[in-house]
Order: structure tokens, then sequence, then C-alpha cells
């Protein structure tokens, strides 16, 4: 069983972090990217390491910091369900609503 799955919007938020940081460092996008998933491994593991932002969703929303990034899962899905992966400065809120 894998211990986690990502959305369609999940997957092409890592394709969209992978072609920015890959145009001027392919090897950092790869170490970024790395990270990313092992974040990944380890919330599925301990799903409640993540903290809750009601202020920016009303859903049981998690999220994690790697690096500039945020991940975004459901907690209590088995496996893991990883719903964004976000850089910090851009307008989460807003990107949610639109989801």
């Amino acid at each position: 069983m894998k211990r986690f799955v990502l959305t369609p919007a999940a997957k092409a938020d890592l394709a969209e972090i992978a072609a920015f940081i890959g145009r001027d460092n392919p090897r950092a996008a790869g170490r970024v990217l790395a990270e990313i998933r092992n974040a990944m491994r380890r919330l599925a593991s301990s799903p409640r390491m993540g903290h809750l932002r009601e202020d920016l969703v009303e859903e049981p929303v998690r999220f994690w910091p790697v690096y500039s990034y945020l991940i975004l899962y459901r907690p209590e899905t088995r496996p893991l369900e990883i719903l964004r992966v976000l850089h910090g400065a851009r307008d989460v809120r807003s990107i949610l609503q639109e989801d």
C-alpha cells in the first residue's frame, strides 16, 4: 500500500517547482524535490505533525513547511492525501479558494 498519494494539483505543483528551479540549477531542483518527497513519507508516518491553518482553510487540512514550500495534506486519509505543494510567498488562501 502506498504511504501517500498526490492529487493531480499536487503533481502539477511538483512539476512546476522542478521546472522553475531546474531552469537555473537542475541539481538543486532534484534536491528540493527529494526533500519534499522525504517530508511526505514522514508525514504519512506521523500525519499530525503538521499544523492547522484555520485562517486559510476551514477544512481539517494540515500544512508542513519544506524550504520555502508548504505541503498541504489531509491527515485522516490512508494513504495520506497530498493536496498541494505551494510556495509560501504565493497567495495560498486565493489558490485554495479556487480549488
